[in-house]
């Protein structure tokens, strides 16, 4: 059958993570997608790890010969999309087998254009750890978004006809932040299916070496990209860092 969504893997020296979540894709109780995969010039074992896939008709490698960066990756599989339905997975995240089908089902039934949904946070490895298991509003529309960015990119379905000429801005941190907050300034509004499908791990990588620097970059990207004012971005990122920790905890981790 045609496919109707296409999924966009980006990535980056994740081989330990890597087959599992495109065996996530794979084996997903709903069957018409297709994937593509861009590995962002990779220097540990992905490349090899992704050539067990290369038979697979319904996915698609691509392989950066120099590194891009995530927004790059997502805005080639953007425009190499041809699909109804966009979803994004990172390449250390994974998915429930019924995700596709029960969320593509929910935005068919309520005519929605973007949604998302809760998901389980857990330390690397440690699946039995689970940190957390969220619980975010039940909708966004921009002003609610920028005190409370708790959208997780993995979790994300969107009508491809709602992008336009939106792409992933090529900035060091919150690319992803940045991007929701351009669709939501369309005066549309995201919505969330009430149920949680999504893994996200919070690995290493993400470890934070100075949460400050963070609130300093999220600073500068609000005033920026969402010309905040002082008052207006002070109150975002105060309420940003709340929601953050209610997600994470006081573990060392900074994610928006």
């Amino acid at each position: 059958m045609k496919p109707i969504i296409t999924i966009i893997i980006p990535n980056f020296n994740k081989q330990e993570y890597l087959e599992e979540c495109i065996d996530s894709v794979v084996k997903q109780s709903f069957t018409e997608w297709n994937l593509i995969i861009i590995d962002d010039s990779s220097t540990d074992n992905s490349i090899s790890l992704l050539s067990n896939y290369e038979k697979n008709k319904k996915i698609k490698l691509i392989k950066l010969k120099k590194n891009k960066g995530p927004s790059f990756c997502r805005n080639l599989g953007m425009r190499l999309s041809t699909t109804k339905y966009l979803a994004f997975l990172d390449s250390d995240d994974y998915w429930d087998i019924d995700k596709l089908k029960e969320q593509i089902n929910f935005m068919i039934r309520q005519n929605f254009k973007i949604t998302f949904s809760d998901y389980y946070v857990f330390r690397e490895n440690q699946k039995e750890n689970i940190i957390n298991l969220t619980n975010v509003p039940n909708s966004f529309n921009l002003d609610s978004f920028m005190n409370n960015s708790s959208i997780n990119t993995s979790t994300l379905i969107l009508e491809k006809s709602i992008i336009g000429s939106t792409k992933f801005k090529k900035i060091p941190l919150l690319e992803d932040y940045i991007f929701k907050c351009d669709l939501l300034r369309k005066k549309l509004t995201a919505y969330k299916f009430n149920k949680c499908n999504t893994a996200y791990r919070l690995t290493d990588a993400t470890r934070s070496s100075s949460r400050m620097k963070n609130l300093l970059i999220l600073w500068r990207v609000n005033k920026r990209y969402n010309k905040l004012n002082f008052f207006r971005n002070f109150i975002s990122i105060l309420s940003i860092s709340f929601n953050s920790l209610k997600k994470y905890g006081l573990a060392k981790y900074t994610k928006y």
